[in-house]
């Protein structure tokens, strides 16, 4: 029999735990010719915003050693547009599209949400609350009150399950995903970018035109499989970790330690088929630790407690 690849994030089922991440996979379009989209357990399009935005002045992403930093700053056509152009689209793909919205304000937000529940093309709503390219993009996800007091104020005006997407930029990230959940929260993403920069020394200038930018790619992963084991450890909702995943140990990595899905994010640029290749390849991982299910492996990290020491510091023999 084979094993069973779907997952809930709430009441939000999906048919196996790979989504691509928000700003890595355009409205889908954009690899449709590349990609069975179809068989993606979700997809995250580009943040869209209340009203149009241009975006930040170029360069607007770097390659760096085992990474990308990004200053995109939220480039997208609104609301309106996405509602009218890439929603049906979205609609019409069989995976289900959970909608990345960031808003300046709280009523920005629940305005957001209110409108968006009312599609059915739109299975789930991700609050970008930790975006570190622009003006106040991270302001509500760096402070547990903030964070808490923001989800439960969108919560009443939003009828679809709401993931809070957080920000790696703050000492316990644990303890805004608890606020998160407090406030209503169905799921947490974890993690945004980190916040870097990139100079060119002989003009001593920096390379992106915001100065900085989200570092993204390999290089973060192992701080966002940190991020994931202890959000995992605190909260009683689903995670669903974003950070580095190109290869199917990644995946399997942080549904170990926590997640119950994963978004692929940066790998999407050097091979758009990363995910569905990566999908073709979870049976036989699951098999491989003869698991039954992906369920039955989330959060199955085994951690040993420290060694008792002697007055020395060193371990007892």
């Amino acid at each position: 029999m084979p094993a069973s690849l779907s997952v809930e994030i709430g009441s939000l089922r999906l048919a196996n735990p790979i989504l691509v991440a928000s700003g890595t996979f355009g409205y889908a379009r954009e690899m449709a010719g590349m990609v069975d989209v179809g068989r993606l357990g979700g997809i995250v399009p580009k943040t869209i915003t209340q009203a149009p935005r241009a975006g930040n002045a170029p360069w607007r992403t770097i390659e760096t050693t085992a990474g990308l930093l990004n200053s995109i700053g939220l480039d997208n056509d609104g609301i309106d547009a996405f509602i009218d152009h890439h929603l049906p689209y979205l609609g019409s793909l069989g995976s289900p599209a959970v909608v990345s919205i960031a808003g300046r304000t709280a009523e920005e937000f629940a305005q957001m949400a209110e409108r968006l529940s009312q599609y059915d093309e739109v299975a789930a709503i991700e609050m970008n609350i930790s975006c570190p390219n622009v003006s106040g993009g991270v302001d509500f996800g760096i402070c547990p009150e903030s964070c808490r007091d923001l989800i439960a104020g969108v919560r009443p005006h939003c009828s679809k399950p709401m993931l809070a997407k957080l920000t790696p930029n703050v000492a316990r990230i644990a303890d805004v995903a608890a606020a998160a959940e407090e406030g209503g929260a169905d799921g947490i993403s974890a993690i945004n970018t980190l916040l870097g920069m990139a100079v060119d020394w002989r003009r001593k200038k920096p390379l992106l035109g915001n100065i900085m930018g989200g570092l993204s790619g390999p290089a973060i992963k192992p701080v966002a499989l940190r991020c994931v084991y202890q959000i995992a450890q605190r909260v009683k909702i689903p995670v669903i970790g974003i950070g580095g995943i190109g290869t199917i140990d990644d995946m399997m990595e942080f549904l170990v330690a926590g997640a119950s899905a994963v978004q692929i994010g940066t790998a999407n640029f050097n091979d758009p088929t990363v995910s569905t290749r990566i999908l073709d390849q979870l049976p036989g991982a699951l098999a491989e630790i003869g698991a039954a299910s992906v369920a039955e492996i989330i959060g199955t990290i085994q951690t040993a407690p420290p060694a008792p020491a002697n007055v020395t510091g060193a371990p007892v023999a």
